[in-house]
């Protein structure tokens, strides 16, 4: 399966990636990598561990920097902006961590509070709590907003870490493995819960993630990620109906 390499400046691309390229001594991590991400679409990128994944979401997001290409994110080329203008992009860029990165000093109610804080919201109280009860709906655990992280399950917690993306309304939700950790039950249910809220807000998804459950629930497209490039990319079924060894070897 080719890869398309023209990377268009349609509007209809919140993600634009060209011949990214980023190395960590001798270690070339992406080799002119490639990837469009669609408004309202969901793409998972899939490799094999140490492949350059998280090296390319921290790319996006401006926590590293390449050494050649072109990140173009909601129209602003990212490689290009200073520290101030990157906080105003990541009000509209959320990023989901693998370890959830909930404080365990604060209650549910404060860990959403502090990304408005922390990007100087303006808000009355009234607007505040109505946003953090809006985000705790949308994940099912409104009844939660007084408790401590260590009082939730793992599952609840992936849901409260979900909520904080949520509260400031994003363009684009990055994944880090968003399953790990999770039992089957629960991994199904965080796969569903993310397929919901990118059908409310229409928001776009990128997602990091080696399990292969949660990428054919919530996916629209899969990203092989493969010695640094875009090896392949297409739907979980046609991807997995592949004939090529580099690619099959991700379902078996």
């Amino acid at each position: 399966m080719e890869v398309k390499e023209n990377i268009s400046t349609n509007d209809e691309f919140v993600i634009s990636i060209k011949d990214l390229n980023k190395s960590f001594g001798s270690n070339h991590v992406l080799r002119d990598f490639n990837l469009q991400l669609k408004r309202g679409e969901s793409i998972a990128v899939i490799g094999k561990s140490g492949s350059g994944k998280s090296v390319l979401i921290k790319c996006i997001i401006g926590l590293i920097y390449p050494e050649k290409g072109s990140i173009n994110v909601l129209g602003q080329e990212v490689t290009k902006l200073n520290h101030k203008d990157l906080d105003v992009l990541r009000v509209k860029v959320a990023f989901l961590f693998q370890s959830n990165a909930l404080y365990d000093s604060m209650t549910v109610r404060e860990n959403l509070e502090f990304p408005l804080r922390r990007h100087w919201v303006t808000t009355t109280k009234e607007e505040v709590d109505s946003l953090v009860m809006e985000a705790l709906t949308n994940v099912g655990l409104a009844h939660t907003v007084d408790m401590m992280p260590i009082e939730l399950s793992g599952g609840m917690r992936k849901r409260i870490a979900l909520a904080r993306t949520l509260i400031m309304k994003p363009d684009i939700i990055l994944y880090d493995e968003p399953t790990t950790g999770l039992d089957p039950i629960t991994s199904r249910e965080i796969s569903n819960l993310m397929v919901d809220i990118q059908k409310k807000y229409n928001t776009s998804s990128i997602i990091i993630s080696h399990d292969l459950s949660c990428i054919k629930i919530t996916a629209n497209k899969i990203v092989m990620l493969i010695e640094g490039k875009n090896y392949a990319e297409g739907t979980y079924d046609e991807l997995s109906k592949s004939k090529d060894d580099k690619i099959n070897n991700f379902y078996i």
